[in-house]
Order: C-alpha cells, then structure tokens, then sequence
C-alpha cells in the first residue's frame, strides 16, 4: 500500500489559481478568424487599461485553461504594444527599474528609455527549471529564488510573468494553425459537396440523375444532417444555460441544410480533437467563504487511450450537462439547512426533506423506478489531509479503493473524458465503475457505473460529485439492470490550518429494497450502511493511520523490535488478509465464488466455495467460506471490547487451546487501542508443541469496527518481521465485522419488551454482528468438496455465534 500521495501538508501550493490578478472568463471560441467578445469584469478592464499592467500581464494556465484573454475593451494602441515588446523579447529579458506602478503616469510624460537586464544563461536555466515545476511560485519561492540567482525580486515575478505569456502566445499559435488547416479541409469538401448537388449523377448509367431521384449517399447524408442539428441544438442550449445568454448557432458555421450537415462533421470534429470549453459561476455559501463565486471552465478533451466507452460527441455532451447539473446540485446540499436537511429526534442524525428536495431539484437522472426507496444522508467532519492530496486520492481509483478498503470491494475507471485544466484535477471528468458493499452475506453489494467530476470552487474549496448514467445508457439503447443508482453524491473539501481539511458529505441513492434482508433494512435506510457517516468515519480513520505510519515517533504501546520495514511488510500483510476477508463475506468479484445450496446448512449462512490460483498468498486447494450475521441485544462497543480482547478469546475462539493469547507485536494504526495490527501466539497444548501466530487485525469507528484474524507460519512471520516480502506468506482470514443495528438504539434489549409487527421483540440499542470463516477443504489437486466440509464449516459458525451470546449473557 502506498501512502506517499496522500499527506500534503503544504497547504500554500495547489494548481487551479493564478496568482493576482482578476480571473477573466473565456466563451466559447465561434470562430478562427476574428477574436471572440469575453465576459470581463469592471475590475478587469480597468486593471487591463494599465499600460504598466499590460506589462505584466498574468494568465493561469493551470486554474483557467483558455480563459484570460485581452478583451476587445482593451485599447489597440497599448494591447498592440504589450504584444509587440512580449513578442520581441524572450521571457530571459526583463526590464530593470520599471515596474507597473512606475509608469502609471506614462501618457503624462514624455517616453523615456527603457532599460533591460540580460539574465546570464544561469540564471536562465535554473528559471526555467522552477517555471516547469511550478508556473506561478509564491512571494516566499520568488525571494528564494532572487536570493539565489542575485536578481531582484520584482525581476523574478517579471520573468515569470513574461515567460508565462510567451508560452501562452505559443500555445495560441499553434491551436489557430491547427483549426486553420481544419477549416480550410472542410471549405473544401463543402465545396465538393455542394459541386455534387448541382450536378446530380445516376449512379446506374452515370448520366444526369432526374429530378426528384434521392441517391442513397444523399439519403445517408440528410439523416447525419438532421442528428448533427439536434446536437448542435443540444450543445447550444447547454452553453446559453450556463453563460447567461441564448445561442442560437456558432458564429462561422453555414446556414443552409447541407452545409450545416458538412459544417457540423467539422464542429464535431473540433469538439473531439480540440477543446470545448464551458463556463458558469456557482456561489457557495457561508461553510465556504462569504461570497465566494468562481468561474466553472470544464474542458472537455479528447479521451486518448481509453476504452471508448464516451466515444459519441453527443454522449459526451450528455455527460458533460450531468455532471455540470448534479455539481450543482451537490453544492446546495451540501451549505442547505433547514428546512431540506432536519435533525431527527433519535441520535440526533440529519434527515432529508423528500418533499423540499423535490420543489427544489429536479431529477437529472429521471424519476425513480417503480419499488425502490431512496436513502440520504450528510455527514461533516475534520481530516488531516488537505484538500489537493483528498482530491487527488477520489480521482484515482486504487488510491480510492486503499483509503476505503472495507467499503469498497472493487473500483475501476473505465474512461477519461477530462484530465482536468494545466496538471490539476479543476474541471477532471471521467466514467467509473465500482461495487460498494456492507460487510454482511445479508447485503448484496452494489454494483454502480457513475461519472466523477471534480471541480475546484475556489482556492483551497474543492468539490468530487459522483452521478449514475444509467438514465443515458437507456438513452443510447444500452441494457441496463441495475439495483441501485446513485443520485448527486460526493463531498465539498475546505483546506483548514495545519494540514486538516474540512470535509462534508453527502450521500443520497435509490435502490430496490426487497434485495435486502429485513435485519439489515433499518441500517440501510437510514444510510447507516453506505450513507456519508461511513464515508467520513473511515476517510478520518484511514487519515490518521497514515499520519501515524509516516510520523518518525513510534507510539508508545508498539513493538519496538520491528524495525521500519518489518512494520510496512507486516501491515501490507494485513492489509491483504482484511481485503480478502471482505471478498469473502460479500461475495464481491474479486474471486469468482461458486454459491452452494446444501440442505445441512442453516438459512441465514451463506457457503460458498472457489478454487485457489496460483497465487503464493494463497494455500494450493479448494477453499470454503461461510458467512452469517445475527442480531445481539448489546452495544457494538461491549461487542467489539469483547472479541478484540487476546485475555478473553479462549471463550470463543477453538485455536487459543483453551487459554488466553499473549501478545507479541502491535503496530498502531490510531490514537483509538482499538485500532492496530498485532500478532497473537496461543499457549502450547504439551511441551512437544509450538506455538501458534496468529495475525490479527481491528479496526473501530463511529460507524461499525472489525475483528480479523489468520493463522501463519511462524518462520513466514519472521521473514515478514524483518523487513522480507509478506506475499508469499499463506493465509485465510476469518474474523467479525459489527454495525449498530439502526436508528432507535437506546440501550440493552428486554425479553418482555416491545414486539414489532412480525411478532418478534423489537429491537432497541443491539448490534448486528456478521461472523465468517475461510478454511482449506483439501490441498491436493484433485481435491474434492464433500458433505462433511460443508457440516463442519456451519458448525463451526454455529458454535462460535452459541459461545458468544454464552460469554455475554445473551443466548436468548
């Protein structure tokens, strides 16, 4: 498991935002030929009417892509001038002594002679090297750098300043140069195309075809028209709703139905190879900054390398108007109170207004399907990550599946549409596809395909929304059998000092909840299960268990004999076991499980068995796992203070040969005991038997804690210990996973208590606890699975769920 990317405590870098200056924001470019009109505000133009602004002019190319622009206000005579000088020296020249507030007063006076300072071809090349590493450095860099290279400091901000305008006139060049070609090839085949029309042939005697005969090519060619001018519309209405302003066709395309057909293959064209660039202005509320709106640019570049699964410009531009609704719709959720969010009279959650939500939104993805329900939730908390390196770890999709590992069975992206804007993640937008799962054979996991798009509001505010595009695969004619689709889902990330973040959460699905089993439906409904208090409890777990991995001080209750290496080979180790115990309680793709139906099994335990690989972690044979989960009437706390305890697991556990367990290591991964890997050895039964490792590792949070554990070889973990590699170390992991068992938890339950409506006691302040086991059936190749496996596996389930309930005193 890799930690380096996702603890960046330098909260003053972050790409996505010039330096000073106001932004500008870009329109959509109509044409090659003539400069566009942009949407500058008053302070902009009056900052641009500097000549001495002029000369150091700044334009982000990180945060703003194309959108800081000279404006058509500027006056010619001084944007004339500003381009001339940028043009005629290299960003190595700057002028020494003059700065913009010095020539304020220039049109008062008469022009005196400039003078410039000729960098020296050291100073040149440590500049350049900064500038490829960070365009836009801070004051703090700039005194460093001018402390080093014996310039003044006003000298390095011009320098960057010029460098970054010369590149900026580079890049323009080169993109009219590449739509200039592509103008000019589609005036030609226009040409062509329009030289065919006036002389018709008959494609049979190659004669003049007679009026009123439509040739097949011509047939082929109105249908594309018409598909064209439906998505020219749509693209259309998509721009005007975002910039204010109607638009009723781009500027420079032809008019007439043919040409609109052939100029629209161009425009497309130009959408997939170039860049197509949208803007809007979302306000945020007071959680993230009074009055704080910023531009919304979203590139949208072509997907080089993916799978193709956006391909169709008009499916991209479908994504792009989701993503561009559900962000927005994001953001409100996340700043809104009362009355769309209240608070509930049981454990003070926050409760979805369904009736608010529906005058206030309206559905981007369509209505919901006939027999789902829909759960929401929202959840705020403090993280130490800032916000660059969070964004960084929700758009990659192995570093997401390690920050969340028991949520997340699988995850993949399975096509870029948006990189995002000059190396950030401002504006990123790709398609993903991922199995959430609840740690009970009682859940089924969730099997979502949904776009992710993130976007930076302003600096240090950053926003991940997640949307399913299931209602654009019915669309487009794509099957689609789902259970579960997720609304406008993510969070909204604030940096705060000293490397936390500020993090809120929201969660809000539908999904069909006949799949679930009537124990868990209360946890689930709530949002219990895969709702935003999961999401924020383990994102803070997971954080400050890497704060603690990468400190140089070694906590107190550690194991001081493992040396540094010994510690990341034996929490890889455990990593690996706790993965695989949730693939096996979930049943989730990870392994291909085959699902056995055994009349000897109890109802509720689900037995599964699978064929082991190749794979040196894994025991060669047939490996079998069986998984329940049951309702106790005692707190999760009690319940996981009880199984995570090495003095008391002979009362439920077979391999402690009947006594306690001593504790060899432990490597902390909280400020919570209950948080940690350790390694467990079981007394010896008589003198001529060794004793048994066992790996065990527990984690607890505000949403649900786990217990799993393995046996090992004891010369592996002495491998493992000392720093070798933990993969070829052999293991089938078992353990517990333990939720609350929903709202309304408010202490032990009663036998003479309240009856729901099934009859049954009502529950009130228990635990659900899943128990699962992995065991090797046989090693040998030709191993078959027999009855007494299968008995032998459901009585051991059987057994340990009687000995707990015994231990706690519970057993009715």
């Amino acid at each position: 498991m890799s930690f380096g990317g996702f603890l960046d405590t330098n909260s003053g870098g972050g790409g996505g935002s010039g330096g000073g200056g106001a932004r500008i924001v870009a329109d959509i470019p109509y044409s090659n030929h003539s400069m566009p009109s942009r949407l500058v505000s008053p302070l902009s133009k009056s900052m641009f009417a500097s000549p001495g602004l002029s000369l150091a002019l700044q334009t982000s190319m990180e945060g703003q892509g194309d959108g800081a622009r000279i404006t058509e206000n500027y006056e010619s005579n001084v944007g004339r001038r500003s381009r001339e000088e940028n043009e005629s020296r290299s960003g190595s020249d700057n002028m020494d002594g003059a700065s913009g507030d010095d020539l304020d007063g220039a049109d008062d006076k008469p022009p005196r002679k400039k003078r410039y300072h000729r960098h020296t071809p050291q100073q040149i090349q440590e500049l350049e090297s900064l500038f490829k590493e960070c365009p836009h450095p801070d004051e703090k860099q700039r005194l460093e750098l001018s402390r080093r290279l014996c310039l003044e400091t006003r000298q390095v901000k011009f320098w960057f300043q010029n460098r970054r305008t010369q590149m900026k006139t580079q890049l323009e060049r080169h993109e009219n140069s590449i739509l200039r070609q592509e103008n000019d090839k589609l005036r030609t085949e226009n040409m062509t195309i329009r030289e065919a029309m006036r002389n018709p042939i008959c494609n049979n005697c190659g004669g003049p075809a007679i009026i009123g005969d439509i040739s097949l090519e011509e047939q082929q060619l109105r249908i594309e028209n018409a598909r064209l001018k439906d998505e020219l519309d749509r693209v259309c209405n998509l721009a005007g709703k975002f910039l204010g302003r109607p638009i009723s066709a781009l500027p420079g395309l032809p008019n007439s139905s043919l040409e609109l057909g052939v100029g629209s293959n161009g425009f497309v064209g130009g959408l997939s190879s170039g860049l197509s660039v949208v803007t809007t202005t979302l306000p945020l509320g007071p959680d993230f900054g009074v009055g704080i709106s910023s531009p919304f640019p979203v590139v949208v570049p072509p997907s080089r390398g993916s799978t193709g699964v956006a391909g169709g410009s008009l499916e991209r531009s479908m994504y792009l108007e989701l993503a561009l609704a559900a962000m927005e719709e994001l953001v409100k959720m996340a700043q809104a109170d009362e009355p769309l969010w209240f608070r509930g009279f049981e454990g003070g959650r926050e409760i979805l207004n369904d009736d608010e939500y529906l005058r206030s939104f309206s559905p981007c993805i369509g209505l919901k399907p006939n027999g789902f329900v829909t759960e929401a939730s929202r959840e705020t908390g403090m993280v130490i990550i800032n916000s660059l390196a969070l964004v960084e770890t929700l758009m990659d999709s192995n570093r997401w599946a390690e920050m969340f590992p028991c949520m997340i069975a699988r995850t993949t992206t399975t096509d870029v549409i948006s990189n995002g804007m000059g190396g950030t993640r401002n504006g990123a937008l790709q398609l993903m596809h991922a199995e959430l799962q609840v740690l009970s054979p009682l859940v089924p996991v969730r099997d979502v395909n949904f776009l992710r798009f993130c976007k930076q509001h302003a600096e240090g505010v950053w926003a991940v929304v997640d949307v399913s595009i299931d209602s654009i695969r019915e669309t487009s004619g794509a099957p689609t059998f789902l259970s579960c689709r997720r609304l406008p889902s993510g969070c909204v990330v604030q940096d705060m000092p000293n490397g936390y973040s500020k993090v809120t959460w929201v969660e809000h699905a539908e999904y069909d909840e006949s799949v679930v089993h009537q124990l868990y439906r209360p946890l689930v409904g709530a949002g219990m299960g895969f709702g935003a208090q999961r999401w924020v409890a383990t994102l803070q777990r997971q954080c400050q268990c890497l704060a603690i991995l990468m400190s140089s001080a070694v906590p107190s209750r550690d194991h001081t004999a493992i040396t540094a290496s010994g510690r990341r080979s034996m929490l890889k180790l455990a990593q690996r076991m706790t993965d695989n115990f949730c693939a096996g309680v979930c049943a989730s793709t990870v392994h291909k499980w085959n699902k056995l139906t055994a009349s000897n099994v109890d109802e509720d335990v689900r037995v599964m068995t699978r064929k082991s690989v190749d794979d040196p972690g894994e025991p060669p044979g047939i490996v079998l796992s069986a998984a329940t989960s049951v309702w106790l009437p005692v707190s999760p706390q009690r319940l996981f203070d009880f199984l995570h305890d090495e003095r008391l697991r002979s009362e439920w556990d077979i391999l402690s040969n009947g006594g306690p367990m001593q504790e060899m290591a432990h490597i902390a991964k909280g400020q919570d005991h209950g948080n940690c890997v350790s390694l467990l050895r079981a007394s010896a039964m008589n003198a001529n038997q060794s004793s048994m490792l066992i790996l065990q590792e527990t984690c607890i949070d505000a949403a649900g804690s786990l217990v799993v554990y393995a046996p090992v070889d004891i010369p592996a973990m002495h491998v493992v210990m000392n720093g070798g590699d933990s993969a070829y170390v052999a293991l089938l992991p078992s353990g517990f996973a333990i939720v609350p068992d929903g709202p309304g938890s408010r202490g032990p339950a009663s036998n003479n208590g309240p009856t729901n409506m099934g009859g049954s006691p009502q529950r009130t302040g228990g635990s659900l606890l899943t128990v699962a086991f992995q065991i090797l059936v046989n090693s040998l190749p030709t191993a078959k699975l027999t009855v007494e496996s299968v008995e032998t596996v459901n009585n051991l389930i059987s057994c340990t769920v009687q000995k707990i309930k015994a231990a706690l005193q519970c057993e009715s």
